[in-house]
């Protein structure tokens, strides 16, 4: 079976979640082949869950440092998107390799993060228990990265990938963020917070575990690799089709909150 890569670099916030959301609803319609495609962020990103609040981003902060804030087409908590690589693969649920169950398509996927980590020397694994899609409050402050849940990929208990699952018209999306080093002041200050104290004990970068940073090629390898690996899929390199690019265009004012330039 022949799936899509798409290696799209960094781009804006809002227009990366608009191209998540138009490839789930092409793949939904039978218009596009099953999608793997990995990203980064320029400028720096705090993102919302679908059902969460403003109150919890401190916009001033975020417009002072040139941080866009935009929101998610799935749930979970705030996350700021900066030294990270981020994955997203969209399929079909109840088509093999995809299981029908949404938990279960949850923990294959990050089985394959988990393994793409190992290629690279982490020692990953997920947290156990049953994975539980239901959404936080939507007026939760506490981000995502504050502590895993279950199903997610971990080193030692910290959380190293954070992950969120959207259904759609029998599709379905997952993206995360794979985290490669940590900006404390960014992260807790895009949440008004006055340090990061609270969360860095509770999470882990590729460059802590392997003491040295990985080109970021080497990890998109690693990546592709494990998901080709544990599906059992082919993936092919292929760009985004006419009409994906159009509808990401119709949908990015939908998940635009505030472009991250102070207007002083």
């Amino acid at each position: 079976m022949q799936w899509r890569l798409i290696l799209d670099g960094a781009l804006p916030g809002a227009l990366n979640m608009a191209r998540d959301m138009a490839i789930l609803e092409a793949v939904a319609a039978g218009l596009s082949p099953p999608t793997v495609r990995l990203y980064g962020w320029a400028p720096p990103c705090l993102t919302l869950g679908k059902h969460q609040g403003l109150e919890v981003v401190d916009l001033d902060f975020c417009r002072a440092r040139g941080i866009e804030v935009a929101r998610r087409p799935t749930g979970g908590r705030a996350l700021l998107h900066h030294l990270e690589l981020t994955y997203s693969l969209v399929a079909p649920l109840g088509r093999p390799p995809i299981p029908s169950r949404l938990q279960d398509a949850y923990r294959l996927i990050c089985s394959a993060l988990v393994d793409a980590c190992r290629s690279l020397g982490v020692d990953a694994e997920l947290t156990g228990g049953e994975v539980n899609l239901r959404l936080p409050e939507p007026t939760s402050p506490a981000p995502c990265f504050e502590s895993p849940a279950e199903g997610e990929v971990v080193v030692r208990g910290r959380k190293l990938i954070g992950s969120a699952m959207r259904a759609h018209a029998g599709s379905v999306l997952q993206h995360g963020a794979i985290l490669l080093n940590w900006d404390g002041r960014l992260q807790a200050g895009a949440l008004g917070l006055t340090d990061d104290t609270a969360l860095r004990p509770r999470i882990t970068t590729l460059a802590a575990e392997l003491g040295r940073e990985v080109e970021l090629a080497t990890i998109e390898t690693a990546v592709a690799d494990a998901v080709a690996g544990r599906l059992g899929v082919g993936l092919a390199a292929a760009p985004l089709s006419p009409a994906e690019s159009s509808a990401e265009t119709g949908l990015r004012p939908r998940f635009a909150i505030d472009h991250g330039i102070d207007p002083a």
